[in-house]
């Protein structure tokens, strides 16, 4: 009984779904052309939609540049901030003074951790 109510249709072969009385959007073809590779991409958008200036190329993954005509878009990259590393956020709570006080304070608890450690290896 078990294997009769599964039967019927294949799960993912087709939609039950109809596109009847659907209305698509309009849609608008852009060229994207890689700065390192040469390569163009042409990616769809809805007509009315605001196309982004850069996309990432599919064959090398750096930048590609949206095509407007004979000409690519200029990219602004004057407001792209650097990633912050570990060692920036650390100075920014930590001057180096005090990081080299903790260093020893922390060298010398380690150490004195070891001798104890040394000394219990001995006794036993």
């Amino acid at each position: 009984m078990a294997d009769r109510s599964l039967r019927g249709i294949r799960l993912g072969a087709s939609s039950l779904q109809s596109e009847e009385g659907v209305v698509f959007h309009e849609r608008a073809n852009h060229t994207y052309v890689c700065t390192q590779c040469g390569r163009e991409t042409v990616m769809t958008f809805a007509a009315d939609a605001e196309l982004p200036e850069a996309w990432e190329c599919r064959t090398c993954g750096a930048e590609a540049v949206l095509r407007v005509g004979d000409s690519v878009v200029e990219v602004d990259h004057s407001g792209d901030k650097a990633p912050r590393t570990h060692w920036d956020m650390l100075l920014e709570r930590r001057t180096v003074p005090e990081l080299e006080e903790l260093l020893k304070e922390r060298l010398s608890l380690l150490r004195a951790r070891r001798g104890a450690a040394d000394d219990s290896r001995l006794s036993a």
